[in-house]
């Protein structure tokens, strides 16, 4: 019912739902892609049912919100059912039985994450996904994307919000996340509060707990440094979680656009969603400034694909979240009430040492997807090197203090321990 209304709604305005001229999947596209052109054409986001609302944008905004990106072949894994990569999650997480997945290989068109200015357009498209079109610092993009609607902008809309940017034939399509909006001094409008709380959630250890007077987000803290996996699990099943709301958003895009290619990018919460979601369906992945979102793979028991080389993150060395240092109760995330202590990416990562390089000072207001725009991808990082080589995080460990098992909730004691990191 939801999708039939979204088509009949889309129609009306003009937007097609049937297959594009071109599908990019099969084998006479041409070995050296060409630059893609894109526009806004939708807004997107969740009611307080958790319907998905799509809102179109309009024409005079649409025009003046375009971008440009050079592009590459890749190849990336699928699972051959997503009934089966479902099932394997479940029976994962209920009855603690790990499936064999068989995946596929699909080469598909990805942005060319090598290149600074496919890099700085996209980060545009996720610096616009917290904004309006026409609101103050907006980015105004270049003549290729020339399609767009956002997502979840209805004044009473709380949660999962952004964008969605069509290339002009319609072959490829760029979900655009919005990340956390905090809210300073009573600002940051509506989502602040789901936004907490899916941090709070996806990357702290043990349901936000940082000491006694913190409030926690689930209740699965075990005492001492001891926290019940079962419980943590089944917290992050919730209908209210975004990553559940995403893969929802996601069939309804595919829904509108069978054929094209789909793109994930996000800032902060919404890169690491999008690296969860990249994981989920198989498809290219760019994520600025991002929390580690490894640990909450684990925790949503996503099967494994054979290579998570399509999902790219790019941050600095100056920004205390993407690096995981924003934690402990005196550190500037804790006092505004939020528990990052994530550190570890999906895929690979580029990483400009902004400190080293720079002489930047590590601050949370580095943080910002201005700073990205502005500041780093603006100009090439050094010369000969438009951007750092992306490459794996290799021995990454967080939460290395924590008991995960299965544990009474509450201070007294457990039942049995496991100790170690969530496992995979």
């Amino acid at each position: 019912m939801l999708l039939s209304a979204l088509s009949s709604a889309l129609s009306l305005f003009g937007f097609a739902t049937s297959p594009p001229a071109q599908d990019l999947f099969q084998p006479h596209v041409a070995n050296t892609p060409q630059p893609l052109t894109f526009q806004l054409r939708h807004l997107h986001g969740v009611m307080d049912d958790s319907n998905i609302i799509f809102h179109d944008v309009p024409q005079q905004f649409s025009a003046a919100s375009t971008h440009s990106v050079t592009t590459r072949r890749t190849k990336v894994p699928r699972p051959k059912l997503q009934a089966d990569f479902h099932r394997a999650r479940r029976r994962a997480r209920t009855e603690g039985i790990l499936e064999t997945l068989d995946w596929d290989e699909d080469e598909v068109v990805a942005p060319d994450a090598t290149n600074r200015e496919t890099l700085l357009e996209l980060a545009k498209m996720t610096n616009n996904a917290y904004l309006e079109p026409g609101d103050d610092g907006w980015y105004n993009l270049t003549d290729n994307w020339n399609k767009s609607s956002p997502f979840g902008w209805e004044p009473d809309a709380d949660g999962f919000r952004g964008h969605i940017f069509v290339s002009s034939d319609e072959s490829t399509v760029v979900l655009s996340i919005k990340g956390t909006s905090a809210g300073v001094l009573g600002g940051g409008g509506p989502t602040v509060r789901k936004d907490k709380f899916n941090d709070n959630l996806l990357f702290s250890c043990c349901c936000a707990r940082v000491d006694w007077s913190w409030t926690t987000v689930c209740d699965c803290y075990g005492g001492g440094w001891k926290c019940d996996q079962d419980c943590l699990e089944q917290s992050l099943v919730e209908e209210s979680l975004f990553y559940t709301i995403g893969t929802n958003l996601y069939n309804n895009v595919t829904y509108l656009y069978p054929n094209a290619n789909i793109w994930l990018v996000g800032h902060s919460l919404g890169g690491a969603l999008a690296g969860l979601l990249g994981v989920t369906f198989g498809v290219p992945v760019v994520a600025f400034e991002a929390p580690g979102e490894k640990m909450a793979s684990r925790r949503l028991h996503l099967p494994s694909p054979p290579s998570t080389m399509h999902i790219t993150h790019v941050y600095h060395t100056a920004d205390v979240i993407a690096m995981g240092a924003c934690n402990g109760v005196m550190s500037s995330c804790a006092i505004a009430g939020y528990a990052m202590e994530s550190r570890c990416h999906l895929g690979v990562s580029s990483v400009y040492d902004t400190m080293t390089k720079l002489n930047w000072s590590s601050d949370v207001r580095t943080h910002r997807i201005g700073v990205v725009i502005d500041q780093l991808l603006s100009k090439d990082w050094e010369e000969g090197l438009p951007v750092p080589k992306a490459e794996p995080e290799d021995d990454c460990v967080e939460c290395y203090s924590w008991e995960y098992g299965k544990f009474k909730n509450s201070t007294t004691g457990s039942l049995h321990a496991r100790s170690g990191c969530p496992r995979s």
